[in-house]
């Protein structure tokens, strides 16, 4: 039966250790990447739907300019 006192099991153990590091710093840089690309995928979404909605805000301002000048008798001069 092999003991833990040899130095074959304390390098085994020492191999173990130093892959389950690397393992676990390789998958905790992937998991931030990903992280950080859905950020800023998010980020693009939210700004594209604000310009949608300046463009909206925009357009009914327009409306309601036209409106006030048809009902005031501004537009006849």
């Amino acid at each position: 039966m092999i003991e833990l006192n040899e130095p074959q099991v304390w390098t085994l153990i020492g191999v173990f250790a130093a892959a389950l590091f690397g393992v676990i710093t390789l998958v905790a840089t992937m998991f931030v990447r990903v992280i950080r690309s859905e950020i800023g995928g998010l980020r693009g979404e939210i700004i594209a739907e604000l310009a949608g909605v300046n463009r909206r805000i925009d357009a009914l301002d327009r409306d309601v300019q036209a409106l006030v000048k048809h009902t005031f008798g501004i537009d006849r001069g």
